[in-house]
């Protein structure tokens, strides 16, 4: 039914896959001016002419009541702003603008690109395309159910005619919960924001391996769907745990990533070369985009303006997908009901 689905979630597999070396050393953390003005901002809360109030030191140097990178107020705390990332932030601020003024390139720092700040929120491109993803994918599931449970016929017992409707209601609350922590993780990626990022990505990519197998090969009966459900949710689930509770392997959740999307584009591929569905071009349409949108993905560049990078475009491409995507399953919905209405009249 929905190649396009099954494309979404290869691109979203490649988009975290590419996340995933967010923790590894960079270029910029190796520059001794930038080891030099984090050193320095340890001893004193300042950068420059900028000291941070929420680091208190007593007359003699030493922190107030513990450690200074603990001495957070609660307003600050909720947003994971503490004086170790004021740090690293302001002094990668002040070795870029010196850089940019010898016309050197930017440089990541951390793992990640130098990012400009707006209301304490770390990507703000990211963060703004992500919410707009997250109310695309809640148009479109309130239209899809609105199509089937007051446009299309119902049986006799009042549910929709449509075999895959309980699917797709997970589909989407899967999908608007992956873009609401991605939002969430681009607004400060911290570890906890950013196992439940790569967690909901995973559970969505996993059920729509299922939902992609289950569609293509028109499994309706429920022992059926079980049957080919239960060892893939045992095995998305095992993947999660061990993330979560063992080791964040960025390495091994690339290959579960790209594996399970690969597959899907493969299982779609070779449904959509032999349906005769009516909106099979929404189909081809939303691959075009879906491979445009992964260059982006594969073409990292850094943030124009500190706020605009590769990524953030990624996020942006979605948008339109998201649209399309519930689009074709409308259609598909609307499709298998009057086939079934044929059949049975």
């Amino acid at each position: 039914m929905n190649k396009m689905a099954g494309s979404r979630l290869i691109l979203l597999s490649f988009a975290l896959c590419f996340l995933a070396p967010s923790l590894d050393a960079s270029e910029g953390d190796a520059d001794p001016t930038y080891m030099a003005c984090l050193e320095q901002c340890e001893k004193s809360g300042c950068v420059g002419e900028k000291c941070f109030q929420h680091c208190k030191f007593s007359s003699d140097g030493k922190p107030i009541d513990g450690p200074w990178y603990l001495q957070e107020p609660l307003y600050l705390k909720w947003k994971q702003w503490d004086c170790r990332s004021d740090c690293r932030y302001h002094c990668m601020v002040a070795r870029e603008d010196e850089r940019r003024k010898l016309g050197a390139k930017p440089v990541k720092y951390h793992g990640k690109w130098p990012f400009q700040r707006v209301y304490a929120i770390q990507e703000p491109a990211a963060v703004a395309f992500s919410a707009i993803c997250l109310a695309l994918q809640f148009h479109g599931w309130i239209t899809f159910f609105i199509l089937l449970n007051y446009k299309l016929p119902l049986r006799p017992d009042k549910k929709p005619y449509y075999e895959y409707t309980g699917l797709w209601h997970i589909y989407a609350i899967l999908a608007m919960n992956f873009w609401f922590w991605s939002a969430v993780c681009h607004s400060r990626d911290v570890e906890l924001t950013e196992k439940v990022d790569y967690s909901s990505a995973v559970a969505l990519i996993g059920f729509s391996f299922i939902l992609t197998i289950l569609r293509t090969l028109s499994v309706r009966d429920e022992a059926s769907r079980v049957m080919v459900a239960a060892p893939l949710i045992a095995f998305v689930t095992t993947h999660i745990l061990y993330l979560n509770f063992y080791k964040l392997d960025f390495g091994l959740n690339m290959i579960v990533c790209v594996a399970m999307g690969i597959a899907q584009l493969v299982i779609w591929g070779v449904w959509a070369g032999v349906t005769r569905h009516p909106s099979r071009w929404k189909v081809w349409l939303f691959n075009v985009g879906g491979v445009l949108a992964l260059v982006l993905e594969v073409y990292d560049f850094p943030p124009y303006k500190g706020f605009l990078d590769a990524h953030a475009l990624w996020h942006a491409a979605n948008i339109p997908l998201a649209y399309l995507c519930w689009s074709f399953v409308r259609d598909d919905a609307e499709f298998r009901t009057l086939t079934l209405l044929k059949k049975i009249n």
